[in-house]
């Protein structure tokens, strides 16, 4: 055969050679060498871009709170928050819910630097994104399972009941479903609660990023999925019901305002008493001269005497006085000493012929606010520690208070973001429900309008009127459905008046309890589990 082109040369003939691939005589490659390069991947957006977008994403979530309460921006903060995610690393996830947490958070809660300084601020903002951050290490491998946008929409709840419960207590401030104190999704608290809430908005979102994804592949259907979830959604939530029924009881609660914006005004707090009490006794003025009707009782809020009228005969005889001329039960804010070296949060039920009886003593302290944890050790790293010079003591008992003719629920300031805590006084027999709270040193911040965005979700909720009695502002009357019937401006002195329903009856969330939240968590960690295990299986 080797002579053959040697003949067909000399004979002046050309045969045909057969043409043999370079691939089939080539030498296999050895296990582990480089492959040639083919065609370029397409590159995702660089790093910056990413970051970017996952301020965004934290913009678009805090704009959907008050005080700005664009509650639709919130869908889109989590699909901003879903598509920087999307085929990040964890560690690049951690990253980039970091960056969203920190751009959520530091205008969220900027109100913290007005009592404990910027630090403060930070340290706390830092905190909740860690949580974030979680969320972001763990939503790329879920967002490869199928029937994402669910299990997505999971882990968000999953994660917004962690830092509601740790450390010390939990700060569930900043929950999806406190951006809807006032939507159309509100009704939607009566079925499932606050977590509940929060799942559907965070499903709206995750649904937005998976049709945004699909009209970028050409697949013009799925805008008619995303039309048919938000139809459904809201159809749904239109459909529950809010009864609003119930035995009538007049309240008058009480806004006595405080002598000047800040801290500061602690150091006057003979003043914010006498405030109280010149504002009840007009009360009772305008009842006698048939300006405004009897009340049932009145309720005036959180420190409206910080001076303990047990241990100061002049403060015990100043609300005396006003409670007798007003002539019904007052429920009275003070601080009280004890026990032991600590002092008290508590709500006292002061009767005009029997005087102070059965009190309510703040079961949550809030953590470096009313209490240091770990005093002695920080005390090591900061002198801010003693800004809290002696600690709230806890109280034990559940805030159901016999008030004149009604038994009502009592939650002190931030205890209306928890829970298992307002559920309690319901399910304890509470009526309706009472949130004391005393937000003068937080000035005129998005505060006020963030916790009263709480109360009206939680009237829907658990079916209840809620009274709202602030020192400063904004007290306000919300109807069982989260109507808000009356209010008062900040840094007023006012009194409302108002004829509310007194309930018995009690809604499908506050049956349920935790349970929602907990299946909801239970899917968002077998998702998690099932995302790594794929992760690990061989292709």
């Amino acid at each position: 055969m080797a002579d053959a082109p040697r003949r067909a040369a000399r004979s002046g003939r050309l045969e045909p050679v057969e043409i043999v691939p370079s691939s089939v005589l080539a030498p296999a490659a050895p296990v582990g060498s480089p492959v040639p390069a083919g065609p370029r991947p397409e590159r995702g957006p660089g790093l910056l871009l990413l970051l970017a977008g996952a301020v965004l994403a934290g913009m678009l979530l805090y704009l959907s709170f008050p005080p700005v309460g664009a509650e639709w921006l919130a869908p889109a903060g989590v699909a901003t928050f879903v598509l920087v995610c999307r085929g990040a690393s964890a560690r690049r996830g951690a990253l980039l819910g970091l960056t969203t947490g920190l751009a959520f958070f530091l205008p969220l809660v900027e109100w913290t630097a007005t009592v404990a300084g910027p630090a403060a601020l930070v340290a706390l903002a830092l905190l909740q994104a860690a949580f974030v951050a979680a969320l972001g290490a763990a939503l790329p491998g879920v967002l490869r399972l199928p029937a994402w946008p669910l299990w997505a929409a999971a882990l968000v709840v999953l994660s917004e009941a962690l830092r509601s419960r740790i450390p010390f207590g939990g700060f569930p401030w900043g929950r999806l479903a406190f951006s809807q104190g006032d939507s159309l999704l509100t009704p939607l608290a009566a079925l499932g609660g606050a977590p509940f809430v929060s799942l559907v908005v965070a499903l709206l979102g995750t649904v937005l990023a998976w049709t945004l994804l699909q009209l970028r592949s050409r697949r013009l259907v799925a805008a008619g999925v995303l039309v048919a979830t938000v139809a459904g959604v809201l159809g749904g939530s239109a459909l529950v019901p809010l009864p609003v029924a119930g035995d009538p009881v007049r309240v008058a609660v009480v806004q006595g305002n405080v002598p000047r914006l800040g801290l500061a005004f602690n150091a006057q707090r003979a003043a914010v008493l006498a405030n109280h009490v010149a504002a009840t006794r007009a009360l009772a003025a305008d009842v006698r001269a048939g300006r405004v009707e009897q009340p049932d009782l009145v309720l005036w809020p959180e420190n409206a005497s910080d001076i303990d009228p047990f241990t100061d005969a002049g403060a015990y005889r100043l609300i005396d006085e006003a409670v007798r001329d007003v002539g019904v039960p007052v429920l009275v804010g003070a601080v009280l000493q004890g026990p032991g070296d600590r002092i008290s949060n508590a709500g006292v039920v002061w009767d005009p012929v029997d005087g102070p009886g059965a009190r309510y003593v703040k079961r949550h302290p809030v953590p470096f606010g009313e209490y240091v944890p770990l005093r002695s050790v920080l005390r090591r790293l900061t002198d801010k520690v003693d800004l809290v010079p002696r600690d709230f003591a806890a109280g034990d008992e559940v805030g159901v208070l016999d008030v004149g003719p009604v038994r009502l629920g009592d939650v002190i300031c931030f205890e209306v973001a928890y829970d298992d805590l307002v559920r309690d006084v319901v399910t304890g027999g509470g009526r309706l429900v009472v949130v004391q709270t005393n937000n003068a040193t937080f000035g005129r911040s998005g505060e006020t309008t963030q916790q009263l965005a709480m109360g009206r979700l939680r009237a829907v909720e658990h079916g209840r009127a809620v009274l709202v009695a602030a020192t400063s502002g904004i007290s306000a009357v919300i109807a069982p459905d989260g109507a808000l019937v009356d209010s008062a401006p900040v840094f007023t002195r006012e009194v409302l008046s108002a004829q509310v329903p007194t309930r018995t009856g009690t809604t499908p969330a506050t049956r349920l309890g935790a349970l929602p939240e907990l299946a909801i968590c239970l899917a968002a960690l077998a998702s998690v589990l099932l995302a790594a295990r794929r992760r690990r299986s061989p292709t």
